[in-house]
């Protein structure tokens, strides 16, 4: 049975269709598969300790710099413990500290989970006595903490 030339239009219109919307279907995976990996969610330290790390995964951790904890290793490489005053975690980091960087003072830092610590490859400073990131001021907020750093601020300021 041979097709009429209308219905080979017909069927080759439909392979054409077919093949773009395959197309389309393979760049809208591939665009999401790149923001995926260019995302890093932010923790505190509390909510980090209580997550299933996945490794490689590329995160965003703040809070405050423990008093005590800055350290400088053999290595050239700084440690430190940022906590949210619920919970603390260990960071390393290889690179300049920002010029604001100090015990006491909100932090953010970039990067990695690697054996129960936090390696980061950037670390971000908060640039005067007023200013605390976002997620770090709703995170110590989360934590019933942020009436204490008031306080303390306060009296700083006085």
């Amino acid at each position: 049975m041979a097709l009429s030339r209308a219905q080979v239009r017909k069927r080759q219109r439909l392979y054409i269709l077919g093949l773009a919307m395959l197309a389309v279907s393979g760049a809208v995976a591939l665009t999401l598969t790149a923001v995926e990996d260019s995302i890093s969610l932010f923790y505190s330290p509390a909510q980090l300790a209580g997550l299933d790390q996945v490794p490689g995964r590329r995160l965003r951790i703040g809070g405050l710099v423990e008093e005590g904890s800055v350290a400088q290793n053999p290595d050239g490489s700084v440690a430190f413990r940022v906590t949210d005053l619920t919970a603390t975690i260990a960071v390393t980091y290889a690179g300049i500290l920002p010029d604001l960087f100090r015990e006491g003072q909100g932090v953010v830092a970039e990067g990695y989970m690697r054996s129960g610590a936090f390696a980061a490859d950037e670390v971000l400073a908060k640039h005067d006595e007023n200013y605390m990131p976002k997620e770090v001021a709703d995170a110590l907020k989360a934590s019933g903490q942020w009436k204490e750093i008031e306080a303390a601020n306060a009296g700083r300021l006085n």
